[in-house]
């Protein structure tokens, strides 16, 4: 089924508010229900309906479908490693750049939070939305090697994830070993790790983030929104999208 960009009819709801224009209203009870919006859907809608959605549908798909960049191959998202997952991690340690003075020493990307595939190619702002559909933002860590080796445990027990600037190798979700910049862990140095608010919550199984040194934050910084800016300048520089496997995560 081709993918659909659906206005919310909270846009209708707004302009019947705004329409009022008397304190004399107020709404007494709200009702919930879930609609497929699919073919069926939209035989059977309400002309009045569809008149006041299409001008913001025919803004929102122009808004999506719009070219900002390419391609150069197919990249999927598997475990233990894969085209995509490697690409958005390495976005993620360059963005760290935001609070530090270089790009942090380690990237992390859960595999669910990557909804799609990116096809070779041109690259819409649609293609975007439907890789990076969550409001994950950029928070950049300071963790110590000790908490680092339990964390790239975690991601041996879960087969992978996507990571940047480090190597580790798992047998049977077991972690055998781990490096980063090409040297073994250090359990009392301290290191620089990009990764998505989400995770370093502690959230998807990966619990050794909640005890880290620092956290930061930056504005504006939704990965999402990261993704995009890093296509475009590779547009910009006449570049297209690529990526490749490098073994960065081995299983045994």
């Amino acid at each position: 089924m081709k993918r659909k960009f659906v206005i919310s009819m909270l846009v209708g709801v707004a302009l019947m508010c705004t329409s009022c224009g008397s304190s004399h209203y107020g709404v007494t009870s709200i009702k919930v229900s879930r609609t497929s919006i699919n073919e069926q859907f939209e035989a059977v809608q309400d002309p009045e309906a569809v008149a006041l959605i299409t001008p913001y549908k025919m803004q929102l798909e122009g808004t999506m479908n719009s070219v900002i960049g390419e391609a150069a191959v197919s990249m999927d998202r598997n475990r233990p490693e894969d085209l995509l997952g490697n690409l958005i991690a390495d976005v993620l340690r360059q963005a760290a750049t935001r609070v530090l003075p270089q790009p942090a020493e380690v990237g992390l990307m859960n595999m669910g939070g990557i909804r799609n595939v990116l096809t070779e190619g041109n690259i819409t702002i649609g293609n975007v939305f439907e890789i990076l559909p969550f409001e994950n933002a950029l928070c950049v860590v300071r963790i110590k090697g000790s908490q680092l080796r339990k964390l790239f445990a975690q991601v041996a027990g879960r087969g992978g994830e996507a990571i940047s600037g480090a190597r580790i190798e798992i047998s049977k979700g077991e972690l055998l070993s781990a490096e980063v910049g090409g040297q073994p862990i250090d359990d009392n140095r301290i290191y620089t790790l990009a990764t998505i608010d989400y995770l370093a919550e502690g959230n998807d199984g990966m619990t050794a983030l909640r005890e880290v040194e620092s956290k930061q934050e930056p504005e504006n910084s939704v990965l999402r929104d990261v993704f995009m800016d890093y296509v475009k300048q590779c547009t910009a520089r006449g570049e297209k999208l690529t990526s490749k496997l490098e073994g960065r995560v081995t299983v045994k």
